[in-house]
């Protein structure tokens, strides 16, 4: 009998010790999922056996984290974090800076905003926060003029000044680089752009400055902030090594931010 109870405690020891050290991310495939994926050996080293859920829209990474799907996430930036959870009441914070992914203009019929002729349709992310950014970005080159250029979530209703009318259709995020070839230009996230094969420093028209606010971050569920593994996921992340691997596989399109 004693051989019995304690063959089944090591059993559930180690069952449950398998468990223990399981961490669930949410991210989008790139390049949030490839970074994941390169420190996963040295997160296994350190007792954590990391999953990577690839997401590929920018509601679900969010909603799944606060019905604790995952453990985490890794697709955003602040501004849209912070949006995102106060129009839905959510209950999740920030842990640490990763990269920025800086925004590009790309077009398929101009080579310069100079070329962009009157009446002209961009195309512009339809969330709030990027489509802020994506206007401050025609704003910061000239392009437009926006009434308060600091706001992150300006509109076209916040467009004081646009010499060559241009017309603006806000699309969603993942679906901006399939409507590329049907528009003048588009404002599109390094991610999605990286997934269609463009490359912010060698096919964007316009890019996003280095003093970009929208550093990606790691979000986990309030009060999780101190979870070991999570932690021990922010250290595997901000090393030299990660930011190597940034800088020799994205070439500008993606920018370390620790």
């Amino acid at each position: 009998m004693k051989k019995i109870l304690l063959g089944l405690s090591t059993f559930l020891a180690l069952s449950f010790g398998a468990f223990a050290g399981t961490l669930k991310v949410g991210a989008s495939p790139v390049p949030h999922a490839e970074l994941l994926d390169f420190v996963k050996p040295d997160l296994k080293a350190n007792g954590v056996d990391l999953k990577v859920v690839e997401m590929s829209d920018y509601v679900t990474p969010n909603l799944a984290l606060a019905d604790g799907e995952i453990d985490a996430n890794f697709f955003q930036h602040k501004p849209y974090l912070d949006k995102f959870a106060a129009e839905r009441n959510l209950k999740l914070s920030v842990v640490a800076n990763t990269h920025v992914e800086p925004l590009g203009l790309y077009s398929k019929k101009v080579k310069s905003v100079n070329d962009l002729k009157k009446g002209d349709v961009v195309a512009i992310p339809s969330d709030p926060s990027n489509g802020g950014r994506a206007l401050i970005l025609l704003h910061n080159n000239g392009v437009i003029t926006l009434k308060d250029p600091t706001n992150l979530y300006a509109t076209e209703f916040d467009i004081v000044k646009n010499p060559k009318n241009l017309k603006f259709k806000p699309v969603e995020a993942p679906q901006l680089p399939r409507v590329l070839r049907d528009v003048s230009a588009a404002v599109i996230n390094s991610n999605y752009a990286l997934e269609a094969g463009l490359n912010t420093s060698k096919d964007a028209i316009l890019v996003e400055g280095k003093e970009s606010p929208y550093a990606n971050i790691i979000v986990v569920k309030a009060g999780s902030e101190k979870n070991e593994d999570i932690q021990k996921l922010i250290k595997a992340l901000h090393t030299e090594k990660v930011k190597k691997f940034i800088n020799e596989k994205y070439n500008g399109a993606v920018v370390p931010a620790f």
